[in-house]
């Protein structure tokens, strides 16, 4: 198949200025909601965070967890006060993009290899 070189050149100007958003400091603080899928069955997570903490609410349980900053779009969520070793574990997260009133992450819970996505809505 040939194309005209007016068609690469529009493919090369519409896709290669697409950026992802990353306005990671307007999502450091306040309070989300994220919701995820789990065997046909629709979770939700509600948490606020500050620069230092994490409170999520999650089926009427509440935790609190140490947040440390990495960067501005990536941080840890290390469980303050963990019942067994598999909840002592920390999670890195790192925010993807971001848009209006959401950002898109990624996450994993350290040691492990598997990574997992979401998208959090601010209230």
């Amino acid at each position: 198949m040939k194309y005209s070189p007016l068609f690469i050149l529009m493919l090369i100007v519409t896709t290669g200025c697409y950026e992802n958003t990353r306005d990671c400091k307007d999502y450091q603080e306040g309070t989300f909601i994220w919701e995820q899928e789990s065997g046909g069955k629709l979770l939700k997570t509600e948490f606020t965070r500050t620069k230092d903490l994490q409170i999520e609410r999650f089926e009427n349980k509440v935790d609190t967890s140490k947040i440390e900053w990495i960067n501005d779009c990536e941080w840890r969520v290390i469980p303050i006060d963990p019942k067994t070793n598999a909840e002592s574990r920390a999670y890195l997260f790192k925010i993807l993009s971001t848009k209006k009133d959401s950002y898109t992450f990624e996450f994993k819970q350290s040691g492990r290899d598997q990574i997992f996505t979401g998208t959090a809505l601010k209230k």
